[in-house]
């Protein structure tokens, strides 16, 4: 089986949200064919590998890919073409010394990640096995828990509800994936009537999650909370609850600004403003809770509630090696976020996720505000054996392809499957 890559092809498709990305197609010497598309995001970090746009106002608002586009088609394709597919290491450094730039900023991270997934899904083809299997070896077999971002806020619901941007529940005590998919699934419906009840907006999010008018950032979980209830379900002992406030965007000189409660914290009172929600509701995950510059915001932190939940940096990390080796170093959390695009190469995504399994940490797989319906995050979770992803609501194509990725990989395991539940998390469930 001829793995050479004989052609590589980009062009312009929309993602979710109706915005251009990047799409690349891999083309084999053994005539394989595969293909990747980018994520895009829109609370994304000032740390964050370069997603190049045009910037021409006369296209899709300045948003458009093209140069991102032409820069696969010929100076990556350029020095691509003839390389064989299985060295993907090797074709992800040697793109990110072309690009020559700390952040890829100069051919796109959007454009070299496109090729990377593009590259690596052709290998898995000719390999003739699934991409998880292919990515992750023989032994692989755990299947995460699914967080799904039921309720939207901040930039995710254009700051029409509540400051915080995300809360997801955590069905970790099904038997099997399958299960608390299902759960899951009844939850957000539950949910979604006991809003309509209460006389409240049933919009969705740029992610699936529904965006209601709330007086406060506990609020929403009062409602996740009831819709569980609703759903015949128990709160902490069947599914428990996180959140991501994405606190970066509501952070002003040097405090956070709570719009909906119209209030200014200091880091130390935004620590007391969390340890009272993990007091009071089934937390199991913070994600994001203090700014991406905020290290001793984050320390403090750490200090309180690291022992407790799970603490997940991404804009603080960025799926960087660099960032998060600080991380681990001055002791401000106990877990990353992974994103594919926010590094912009396969290889760099699973070093840091390695990094941060093998010092302890947690390593929490994330979608994108702005998604395709490629599925590559869901194989990559049970490779990776991370133990819980999040891709957002139970609904909307984009977000649920991924789920439904899982439950093919759960039915083609068999009875090797197992479910990650309440060992998912790097602190343990209290209920």
């Amino acid at each position: 089986m001829d793995t050479t890559i004989q052609r590589l092809h980009a062009r312009e498709i929309l993602d979710s949200r109706g915005n251009p990305t990047v799409e690349v197609e891999c083309t084999l010497a053994c005539g394989t064919f595969a293909r990747a598309g980018v994520p895009s995001g829109a609370s994304t970090g000032v740390h964050e590998a370069v997603e190049l746009r045009d910037g021409d106002k006369k296209r899709f608002g300045g948003k458009g890919v093209l140069n991102a586009v032409t820069n696969v088609n010929k100076e990556i394709a350029a020095k691509v073409v003839g390389m064989d597919a299985r060295d993907q290491a090797l074709i992800d450094e040697m793109m990110i010394a072309l690009d020559g730039t700390p952040n890829k900023g100069r051919l796109g991270a959007n454009a070299i990640l496109g090729v990377s997934l593009a590259v690596a899904r052709a290998a898995a083809t000719a390999a003739g096995i699934p991409l998880y299997r292919y990515l992750g070896g023989p032994t692989v077999h755990r299947l995460p828990v699914p967080m799904m971002n039921i309720m939207n806020g901040g930039v995710h619901a254009h700051w029409q509800g509540a400051d915080f941007q995300e809360y997801m529940i955590a069905p970790y005590g099904a038997s099997s994936f399958r299960q608390a998919l299902e759960w899951g699934a009844e939850v957000y419906h539950a949910l979604q009537s006991v809003i309509n009840k209460k006389g409240m907006s049933v919009g969705v999010g740029d992610e699936g999650g529904f965006a209601p008018h709330v007086s406060s950032n506990h609020e929403p979980l009062e409602l996740i909370v009831e819709g569980i209830k609703a759903a015949g379900l128990e709160p902490g002992r069947d599914v428990g609850v996180a959140i991501d406030p994405a606190s970066s965007g509501f952070f002003e000189d040097g405090k956070y600004r709570l719009r909906t409660e119209n209030r200014n914290l200091s880091s130390q009172e935004m620590v007391d403003y969390y340890e009272k929600l993990v007091n009071d509701f089934p937390v199991v995950l913070l994600e994001d809770g203090m700014a991406e510059d905020d290290w001793e915001g984050w320390k403090l932190l750490n200090q309180r509630l690291g022992g407790v939940i799970e603490l997940v940096g991404d804009d603080l990390f960025v799926t960087n090696v660099e960032r998060i080796e600080r991380g681990i170093r001055e002791n401000v959390a106990n877990a990353s976020l992974i994103k594919l695009n926010q590094i912009g190469t396969l290889t760099e995504t699973v070093a840091a996720t390695r990094l941060a399994q093998f010092n302890g940490w947690g390593a929490f797989v994330s979608h994108r505000s702005g998604e395709t319906v490629d599925s590559f995050i869901a194989d990559l979770t049970v490779a990776l054996d991370t133990g819980h992803l999040k891709t957002g609501a139970p609904a909307r194509g984009e977000r649920v392809e991924k789920y439904n990725q899982l439950m093919r990989i759960e039915e083609d395991l068999g009875s090797a499957a197992t479910y990650a539940g309440k060992e998912a998390y790097v602190r343990p469930v209290r209920f």
